[in-house]
């Protein structure tokens, strides 16, 4: 968060407070990111296309069977009640509760047999494309932090990757996507609703504006502080750039939703800022949607976001069917108004979109009424980027128990995203920790069937 401010509120040796300072260019990071970002940024070269993915996280994982794989000629226990209902390309059905994207079908495709879970809640499978165990030094490093090395910005006064994902009771659902063996340079930029507020400088008069910036200079009786970090040597140039971007307009106008339109406001639904479910993950907000559409507008690659809470276990906490009431209605409003969108504003081919959660759920409905934990199988939903739409691809049994035809794994769902960038995973590589060259994804291809 930006936490620079004129008064007497922050104290130092000079007036200002060492962790105040610290948290300039941070917005949530804990640490000086966005100069070390910059930094990295100078070692990558920009580009002259502006591809972009936003990676929707579903945490908790969505339960297909009652989505967008609905098998309603299974026993009462396993399909509930929820009904699918014809979209506007022949042959597909979704759940009932979700009439927008059933008009809007042919503008995305469905993947019904995603494979690989490893059954942690957690965002990090979705993140990476990759398994938690036997990671290298470091860790591997995300989608988001992949391109942001790769490709660097699109805009020297726009971050390569922010995260909106907000911080969540139950942590690891929090990742917006960790830069691994990458470095804290690669780490998404992550405005937080404390930190959007701060960034937003419309009305900040001179006197102030000049007093911020006289923070700067506070930097070196810093560094002569015992306790400084060793983060901090040699970065004075990185960080006065920092304060040049969150200063600069372009991108505190991308975060400041209240230049939109409030008519389209309300087509992306708006949302709630409350946490959803049990109180420990995201809220179901979709001023995300549109904030995330501002922000590749505005020269971001990557955006990733939380939505909601998907662990529906049933009583005492409300059955898996009452929530649905509740998240699959939002989700239509604000997935379709941002394609609709995206697609009014000719950004539809050069955006990709990736909607899914960590794993799928039980085909039968538990006693609590619910459905537990299936990493057997799970889906997704992909859009935009130029991929072929329309269409289905997988299929499970008929109690949605395992896949039947076509598995996709998490791989394959990276290499088509990074193929939709302009990215080669057979030939691009990042280098490690022990200054090895590591492909992106573990062995796999662009799905076939969407490029």
């Amino acid at each position: 968060m930006l936490t620079i401010a004129s008064g007497n509120q922050h104290r130092f040796c000079d007036g200002v407070s060492r962790r105040n300072f610290l948290q300039i260019g941070a917005l949530g990071m804990g640490g000086l990111s966005l100069p070390q970002i910059l930094r990295a940024q100078d070692l990558s070269g920009k580009q002259d296309s502006h591809k972009s993915v936003i990676m929707v996280f579903l945490s908790g994982g969505p339960p297909h069977q009652d989505w967008i794989d609905l098998k309603p000629e299974a026993p009462a226990e396993i399909r509930g009640p929820r009904e699918p209902i014809a979209t506007n390309v022949p042959g597909i059905e979704v759940c009932e509760l979700m009439p927008r994207l059933s008009r809007m079908a042919d503008q995305f495709a469905f993947i019904r047999s995603i494979v690989g879970a490893e059954g942690r809640h957690a965002a990090f499978q979705c993140m990476t494309g990759r398994k938690s165990n036997r990671q290298p030094q470091g860790g591997w490093p995300s989608l988001g932090s992949t391109i942001s090395k790769l490709q660097g910005p699109a805009d020297p006064a726009v971050p390569a990757f922010i995260g909106l994902s907000p911080k969540m009771r139950h942590s690891p659902w929090s990742d917006a996507g960790q830069p691994g063996f990458l470095g804290v340079a690669h780490a998404p930029f992550k405005p937080t609703a404390e930190g959007k507020a701060d960034m937003v400088l419309n009305g900040v008069n001179a006197e102030r504006l000049d007093d911020r910036k006289s923070l700067l200079a506070s930097l070196d009786r810093m560094r002569r502080q015992a306790e400084v970090i060793e983060e901090m040597q040699g970065i004075d140039a990185y960080t006065k750039q920092a304060f040049g971007i969150l200063t600069s307009s372009r991108l505190a106008q991308a975060l400041d939703l209240a230049q939109e339109d409030p008519r389209l406001r309300d087509r992306y639904g708006r949302g709630s800022t409350k946490p959803a479910g049990y109180g420990d993950a995201g809220p179901l907000l979709n001023d995300y949607f549109l904030m995330a559409r501002r922000l590749v507008e505005a020269g971001v690659r990557c955006v990733t976001l939380a939505y909601g809470r998907w662990d529906w276990h049933g009583k005492p906490h409300g059955t898996i069917f009452e929530h649905e009431e509740e998240h699959f209605p939002m989700l239509d409003q604000g997935l379709t108004a941002l394609l609709e969108d995206l697609r009014n504003r000719g950004m539809d081919k050069d955006v990709s979109v990736v909607v899914w959660g960590e794993f799928g759920r039980t085909p039968r409905i538990s006693p609590k009424v619910g459905r537990d934990h299936w990493p057997k199988v799970s889906c997704a939903m992909l859009a935009g980027g130029g991929m072929k739409t329309g269409q289905i691809i997988g299929s499970t049994n008929r109690f949605a128990e395992h896949v039947e035809d076509r598995p996709v794994g998490f791989n394959e769902v990276f290499a088509t995203l990074y193929h939709n960038l302009g990215i080669d995973v057979n030939t691009a590589t990042v280098t490690d920790l022990s200054g090895r060259p590591t492909y992106l994804v573990d062995p796999a291809q662009p799905i076939q069937e969407l490029v």
